[in-house]
């Protein structure tokens, strides 16, 4: 699904170099690696601060914390999204609340959302789902009426912008009252192992994230709040500061294989290419079709014979999770989320894809469809 090597090898002698620049000071941990890489990254994307951890999920868990919530607070989120957004929340030990999203982008459904607020609603976390914005100008302003914070989950859409109706531009991450991200290494910005971070304007909340992060300390061994151990390691925050220097290029990478399979099966009647909403950018963190009266698991089992992956995102959703069992749900009844659920799949997209590439994929697509 990706190409990480290809990806290396064409910086391999920047970042080989950055790299023994951390063996060679032996600051691992909170070197000026993480320093600089935090200060870069808040420059690009336009927000006061950032601050680094371990991984996308401790990211969300942090931010959560923050907001000092108390267990059986409530907290919105799609059910269409990866585990790691709702589980945190059961870590945590709130009480999630699934909602519906848009069957066009994947992403939160704003009416869903205001049918879900309860008085016990303390966090909205909207997710920027396979690329593209969540519509946060509805989200935001539903927030605000009641004055419910919002934590934007932007693991798969770094980079991505969205426009207001007003013209304003912000990055993904950047709306809310914190946005996290992920650096796995297959995300738009991957490190070469784990990392995360997280983003606020809030001077007050930055303070607090900075102490969760790291023991709940903000002077060494007086510890004020309750914390973890979530740190970025400076080989990681090295690589990263080369890669966030290519990362608009990596975008539009991405946006250009896209563009060539929405070409190849514009008239393929059984496909539905991914749909961009005017109000947002598309960084394709995934190449998601929607399939109608074709047999999915045939199709997967045919690309794999030929040696194209394929990848259901996701195959079960949050409100269908054997995890939640014990926590009281209602039964929930998401006939959008449940439809997705069994139509999507995910083709190859990254960096390094080219033509031919691409035409042996959606070839082996469309002949399956014809045969």
């Amino acid at each position: 699904m990706v190409d990480t090597k290809s990806q290396y090898l064409k910086i391999k002698t920047e970042i080989d170099q950055a790299i023994h620049g951390v063996l060679d000071s032996a600051a691992y941990i909170n070197g000026r690696e993480v320093q600089d890489f935090a200060g870069s990254l808040a420059a690009y994307l336009g927000v006061k601060h950032v601050i680094p951890c371990a991984n996308g999920t401790d990211a969300l868990q942090i931010a959560l914390m923050a907001l000092d919530l108390q267990p059986g607070d409530e907290v919105i989120t799609p059910s269409f999204t990866y585990i790691a957004t709702t589980e945190v929340v059961a870590l945590l030990r709130l009480k999630p609340v699934f909602v519906e999203v848009d069957p066009r982008t994947f992403c939160m459904d704003p009416e869903s959302l205001r049918k879900a607020i309860t008085p016990k609603t303390r966090a909205i976390v909207p997710v920027h789902l396979y690329g593209q914005s969540a519509p946060m100008e509805p989200i935001l302003a539903i927030a605000g009426e009641y004055g419910i914070p919002v934590v934007e989950d932007n693991a798969q859409a770094i980079g991505c912008e969205y426009t207001f109706s007003n013209g304003t531009k912000k990055k993904t991450g950047t709306m809310g009252t914190i946005g996290t991200t992920s650096f796995y290494p297959s995300k738009n910005l991957g490190a070469y192992g784990d990392g995360g971070a997280i983003f606020t304007n809030n001077d007050v909340l930055a303070g607090k994230l900075k102490m969760i992060a790291n023991h709940g300390q903000q002077k060494r061994y007086y510890h004020d709040l309750v914390g973890c151990n979530s740190r970025l390691d400076s080989v990681q925050a090295a690589v990263l500061n080369i890669k966030l220097t290519k990362l608009d290029e990596y975008n539009s990478a991405r946006k250009k294989a896209a563009d060539y399979y929405n070409q190849a099966f514009a008239a393929v009647k059984q496909l539905t290419v991914p749909y961009v909403a005017p109000c947002s950018d598309h960084v394709y963190h995934q190449y998601t079709l929607l399939l109608e009266d074709i047999d999915r698991d045939e199709l997967i089992n045919h690309l794999f014979t030929h040696k194209i992956p394929s990848v259901i995102y996701y195959p079960v959703p949050g409100h269908r999770q054997e995890m939640f069992a014990s926590f009281g749900l209602p039964e929930y009844r998401l006939a959008t989320t449940d439809w997705l659920t069994d139509r999507v799949l995910s083709l190859p997209v990254h960096t390094e894809m080219d033509e031919e590439q691409l035409l042996y994929i959606t070839d082996h697509v469309i002949n399956f469809i014809n045969k």
